[in-house]
């Protein structure tokens, strides 16, 4: 099985600038460890994540758990492992809540006022650094705010992350998700990092967090169930295809559409006759231009919901059908 560790694709680049301090009790107070199983990409992932409640909500970015069929959750200092479900995310934010299982009693972070940080102030990042289940603390200093940075993933999606902390404090492939704390070990940020699909444009040598007001305001939204264009709330809409930008000519014009490369068994796609080789033009009459604008076109969708796809086989036929959606991994 494939094991992906969500890391800052800048960590290379920035170790050494901060100072580990391996583990210090502390700091580790409220984090955790989020295991992911991939079932579609046979794969895994590794990251980190806050306890926000003692009943269990914990937050993380939301690429750590992106694309997971599974979620558990570890608590180092106990060693107590939960399920985990995910309440609600934005991709646009990079920020996802989640609700582990019969928890009860949990320590929590302590939050700081991150309208307060200035640069140049010492800050501690503690993550799950390498995946190995074991929380790392290191040292740095903020040395930038309001950062802007985009992002893209293997999948043809592009984000632009603004207003962040950046950092010279040392991250590691593990630690997204984790927390960005102040000198009185209170959250000033959630450290922002990249898996080996999910990266920075132009590869720039420090990290980055975003700012926790930013993060909880989010969570605020979710909790209170005010689903938007940027924050997806409850279970995801499966359609069961995987696809790449392409298109197609009509008349001699050429037309957007996404050529569908795979398409998982007994799913919503393949029961609607869709199969590899067939490019989906359309989705409730909207044009599917990207891969992204696939996603957002269906993301606002739940499993149950009854969507109309169009697509044309390799033939140069149309088709149009009804498709009842199935319940699939967060994107």
């Amino acid at each position: 099985m494939r094991r992906r560790l969500l890391t800052l694709i800048v960590a290379a680049a920035a170790l050494g600038a901060g100072t580990a301090t391996g583990t210090r009790t502390s700091a580790q107070t409220g984090v955790v460890v989020v295991d992911t199983n991939l079932a579609y990409q046979n794969g895994a992932a590794a990251g980190t994540g806050m306890v926000l409640t003692q009943d269990g909500q914990v937050l993380t970015n939301n690429h750590v758990i992106r694309g997971a069929t599974t979620i558990r959750v570890v608590v180092p200092q106990t060693r107590r492992s939960y399920a985990a479900r995910v309440v609600g995310y934005s991709i646009s934010a990079d920020v996802a809540l989640l609700q582990l299982t019969n928890a009860s009693g949990l320590a929590t972070v302590a939050l700081a006022d991150s309208t307060k940080v200035e640069p140049g102030q010492t800050v501690t990042a503690v993550g799950n650094a390498g995946g190995t289940g074991r929380l790392i603390a290191t040292t740095g200093k903020v040395i930038g705010l309001d950062r802007t940075i985009t992002v893209s993933d293997e999948q043809g999606g592009m984000v632009q992350l603004n207003r962040l902390i950046e950092t010279d404090a040392s991250l590691q492939p593990g630690d997204s998700g984790g927390p960005l704390l102040d000198a009185n070990g209170r959250v000033i940020g959630m450290d922002s990092a990249a898996s080996a699909g999910f990266s920075f444009q132009g590869a720039p040598s420090d990290g980055y967090a975003i700012p926790i007001a930013r993060a909880t305001s989010i969570v605020k939204q979710i909790v209170d169930g005010r689903a938007s264009a940027q924050v997806h709330i409850g279970g995801t809409a499966f359609l069961g295809v995987q696809v790449q930008t392409s298109g197609y000519f009509s008349n001699g014009e050429y037309k957007a559409g996404e050529l569908v490369m795979g398409v998982v068994p007994g799913s919503p796609g393949a029961k609607a006759g869709i199969t590899a080789g067939v490019v989906i033009t359309a989705v409730n009459a909207r044009t599917v231009e990207s891969q992204a604008a696939l996603v957002a076109l269906l993301l606002p969708h739940h499993p149950g919901d009854t969507v109309t796809l169009s697509w044309i086989d390799q033939t140069g036929a149309r088709h149009k059908g009804s498709v009842t959606l199935a319940s699939g991994p967060p994107q």
